[in-house]
């Protein structure tokens, strides 16, 4: 098999003409494509993010085309300029590749899994001091995604800051490695324990009294959206990712975009009402990423199909690019 720029990863579906980018890029300008015409070469010194889309969505319980959300966001970069109003940051230093797409099987799911594990295995051998951030793709390709910095990083005690309005604690003996069990996945596949997962933003009637009942024996620490807002989002953010780092090596920050209420977020397979507005969305997502702590990213279950006006989709850049801003603030990369 050939290897782009190693294996189980293939070249992104298109290039932006960068061109005209001028000193005042817009993010498609400004995120880059390896020379799909050369042999491609990652030298992780280069680079300080590496964008992963993983085009996966039929592990998903409900029907989904998250499989189409890493294109749906490429696409909407042009709308969008690396620089944060509010916060005064610069994102163009920071150094950005889109690698492209993990390799997918047409029918088989656990082939695609195993796919997504030896590509973030691969990505932490072969520039280990660059950011992981995937773009999902359904919930399944968290497990995944962890099994891969895993098996790269034996050694490292990992923890999972998770904003979700699920638990997504199904059993697996029921529903498989599925969007609806992966962080039972974890757990019970001793890739990290429950105390070191952190969920927040749970709300209404979206979960069983089951799940909360294993999240309990499980010690895994969850705090609903009310119970955030009580305190204030960024403040719960804060504290939790303050305590989740005292007992890890490394934090995982995976994004569920069907956090957001559905009047927000209407592109999402499981959109809800009472969940996050998106100004709560993308704080938290400044603060995760100012935290020296937090690792790895990904962002999942957006369905494009699904989406009304591109607003499920450019909260989705949104949130990306709020959490860069923080990572370039922690990194000293721009004055704020």
């Amino acid at each position: 098999m050939d290897a782009y720029p190693y294996p189980m990863i293939q070249p992104p579906p298109f290039h932006w003409d960068r061109s005209a980018s001028g000193d005042e890029p817009s993010v498609h300008q400004w995120i880059q494509t390896l020379d799909p015409g050369q042999r491609p070469t990652v030298h992780g010194d280069d680079w300080d993010v590496t964008l992963l889309g993983v085009p996966l969505s039929r592990s998903s319980i409900s029907a989904s085309a998250a499989s189409e959300n890493p294109d749906a966001i490429r696409r909407a970069w042009r709308s969008f300029i690396p620089y944060h109003l509010e916060e005064g940051v610069d994102l163009t230093p920071l150094r950005v590749l889109d690698l492209g797409n993990v390799r997918q099987h047409v029918t088989d799911i656990a082939q695609c899994h195993q796919n997504i594990r030896q590509a973030v295995a691969a990505m932490r051998r072969h520039h280990p001091q660059t950011f992981p951030l995937l773009l999902g793709g359904d919930h399944s390709v968290t497990a995944m995604a962890m099994k891969g910095w895993k098996e790269a990083h034996p050694e490292h005690r990992l923890g999972i800051l998770q904003l979700d309005t699920h638990f997504d604690l199904r059993p697996l003996e029921e529903h498989g490695p599925s969007n609806g069990t992966p962080i039972r996945n974890l757990i019970e596949s001793g890739t990290l324990r429950g105390e070191d997962v952190v969920n927040i933003g749970l709300h209404g009637f979206f979960n069983a009294r089951s799940l909360r009942e294993y999240a309990d024996k499980t010690n895994v620490r969850w705090i609903t959206l009310k119970q955030a807002r009580r305190e204030g989002v960024e403040a719960v953010v804060r504290r939790e990712l303050e305590a989740l780092a005292q007992r890890v090596d490394a934090i995982h920050f995976t994004l569920d975009m069907d956090v957001l209420d559905v009047a927000y977020a209407p592109g999402v397979p499981a959109s809800t009402p009472g969940g996050m507005r998106t100004d709560e969305l993308f704080d938290a997502c400044l603060i995760a990423g100012r935290h020296t702590k937090v690792t790895s990213m990904d962002l999942v279950c957006l369905d494009p199909y699904r989406d009304v006006a591109g607003a499920t989709v450019k909260a989705g850049v949104h949130a990306m690019l709020s959490f860069l801003t923080g990572y370039v603030q922690w990194k000293g990369l721009s004055p704020s």
